[in-house]
């Protein structure tokens, strides 16, 4: 749906910056260039906290190492902020590069702690760096703006260069964090394991969006310090992190409206509150602290939800469905794993287990809970690292591939509990694995729309193979269980995958619905697909199977046809019970 806020916004923020061109005071004209500084490194933060969900310390320290460079090559050697600007912003993207490599791979409060224990090594060095950074002290005299080697004066002309790279930065920051970029960013912030199933590469989408945020703060910082034209320790120091912390909580940590607006907004407020004197801290605090706890999504998003609702924007057309490229016939064998092994700690969970699957053929795979069945398939899925034995996959070793390589390979699963983007629609949900290949950041730059126009005509295609047409522009969220399932099943189907892993399909579903799945399924069998499915539901399963496995502490012991296993003691014994002899 069309969002009316971003055009409001820039109507308020135009006739207000164009009556303080013509009205406001020096000082205020400083203050709305200090305001568009941080509404940069906003507009960074919000690649690495919003949109990759990842709570990172550091954009403080970047803006500061960007002022550090921009001030010394202008006090120290008299280079100008343009000529500066590379080195400016080239020395954050360096350390966050360097920083990436370990720091990355932690999550929730590690990574934060990591981020911070970085910023600050970077605060003590430029402080102690007395011959450098000028420690404590900083430097002064350092000159204004310039651009194409013309001084830009202080007053309006500042101001318009530092909003004119908002707009810039805005602009960009829109076209890395919508589209199939923005669609990737919402799956991954989800689940992680659901998005690298589905075949996006979660770590390269981590480390593009630090660097995008160093390069924002960078950026922010050799604008920094050319308006104040003086750089110390300060610039370093924590509050600068915990501003930008706030700015994206209270404008809106997803939305570049919401880094714009939350900029001004926490510039702006202290000025605002000065006739109250020695109280304005205390008003300013409260002001914020009732921001976050009334409208956790931020100011933005709150605004966009109210005028959804009282403009009830109508959804945007469903595009024409298009056909789902065919997928190649595959001869001989299609999976073989070989003496697998998985322990966790004490426990294996997987215990020499070895089989095989055709093209087209149905593995039923049973045994009672605990017993390896979904480490089997995280093991195949490279979501587990097995301990020994090997895995192949069209001939080819994938033991030690990624999850997003094996996806894109054409191995595709679903999850025990559906997991969809709840907030997304049931179109986008399968439209991202179309083109999950496709998602990065430098490509959004580029500009994605004609390929997510085409991926959500193929989703469109898969929803109605699925049975789930009907629901297409519906959130995810909102949709009954046996609708969700669907989804998932034509999400993992956009793959245009060789095998698909089914874990307990249909768990939750009534009597009709597993009829339908179960029609379905042998459909996508006879059309040459692989299926590989986890089930307690044997009068589910067994109508579905050709071939069934059991196992039972991580081992295999029985496999055959489904009559077979039905009259197998072992089985009998370890899961089915004598009752269903």
């Amino acid at each position: 749906m069309r969002r009316p806020l971003p055009l409001l916004l820039l109507a308020i923020g135009a006739i207000y910056g164009a009556w303080a061109i013509a009205h406001g005071s020096p000082y205020t004209l400083r203050v709305l260039s200090v305001a568009g500084i941080y509404a940069l490194l906003a507009l960074g933060y919000l690649m690495i906290f919003g949109q990759a969900g990842a709570l990172a310390l550091s954009s403080g320290t970047f803006m500061g190492i960007g002022a550090y460079a921009a001030g010394i090559a202008a006090a120290r050697y008299g280079i100008g902020f343009d000529l500066a600007l590379p080195l400016a912003v080239g020395l954050p993207v360096l350390l966050a590069a360097l920083v990436a490599i370990p720091v990355l791979r932690l999550q929730t409060h590690y990574f934060a702690l990591a981020t911070l224990i970085i910023s600050q090594i970077a605060l003590l060095v430029a402080t102690e760096w007395v011959g450098l950074t000028g420690g404590a002290n900083g430097i002064g005299g350092i000159g204004g703006l310039t651009l194409a080697g013309f001084p830009i004066r202080a007053g309006w002309q500042s101001l318009a260069l530092v909003w004119s790279a908002v707009a810039v930065g805005g602009w960009l920051a829109a076209r890395m964090t919508g589209g199939l970029a923005g669609a990737g960013f919402a799956v991954m912030r989800a689940d992680g394991a659901t998005a690298r199933a589905i075949g996006l590469d979660t770590d390269a989408l981590r480390f593009a969006a630090f660097l995008a945020s160093a390069a924002y703060g960078g950026f922010a910082g050799a604008l920094y310090v050319h308006t104040i034209r003086v750089v110390s320790p300060d610039v370093l120091g924590f509050p600068v992190m915990v501003t930008c912390l706030t700015i994206a909580v209270v404008g809106g940590r997803r939305r570049v409206a919401g880094a714009i607006g939350g900029a001004v907004l926490v510039t702006l407020l202290p000025e605002w509150f000065r006739a109250l004197r020695d109280y304005y801290l205390l008003a300013y605090g409260a002001i914020l602290l009732a921001v976050i706890v009334l409208l956790p999504e931020g100011i933005t998003e709150a605004a966009e939800t109210l005028l959804a609702r009282l403009l009830r924007p109508a959804p945007a057309p469903l595009p024409p469905a298009l056909p789902v490229p065919p997928i190649a016939v595959t001869r001989g064998p299609l999976l073989e794993i070989d003496a697998l092994t998985r322990s966790f700690g004490g426990l294996r969970a997987l215990d020499d287990v070895s089989l095989r699957l055709a093209p087209g053929e149905v593995l039923g795979l049973i045994g009672p809970n605990g017993s390896g069945k979904t480490t089997l398939l995280n093991c195949v899925t490279g979501l587990y690292r097995p301990d020994a034995g090997r895995i192949r996959f069209l001939g080819a070793d994938i033991t030690r591939l990624p999850t997003h390589a094996i996806a894109r390979a054409g191995l595709a699963r679903t999850f025990q509990t559906v997991s969809l983007v709840a907030e997304m629609s049931a179109l986008d949900n399968v439209a991202i694995a179309v083109e999950a290949a496709s998602v990065g950041l430098l490509r959004a730059l580029g500009g994605t729309g004609p390929q997510f126009t085409r991926a959500r005509g193929i989703a469109r295609t898969l929803l109605e193979a699925a049975g789930a047409a009907e629901v297409a522009q519906l959130p995810a969220g909102s949709l009954a269980y046996g609708i969700r399932r669907r989804v998932e099943i034509a999400r993992a189907l956009a793959l245009r995958p060789r095998l698909l892993l089914l874990d307990e399909p249909a768990a939750g579903l009534n009597e009709t619905e597993q009829a339908d799945l179960a029609a379905r399924l042998r459909d996508l069998a006879q059309g040459g697909l692989a299926l590989l499915v986890i089930e307690h539901n044997m009068p589910f399963l067994l109508p579905l199977a050709d071939r069934m496995i059991c196992l039972d502490h991580g081992r295999v012991i029985a496999s055959g046809s489904p009559a077979e296993i039905q009259s197998d003691p072992l089985v009998i014994e370890a899961y089915l019970g004598r009752g269903a002899a």
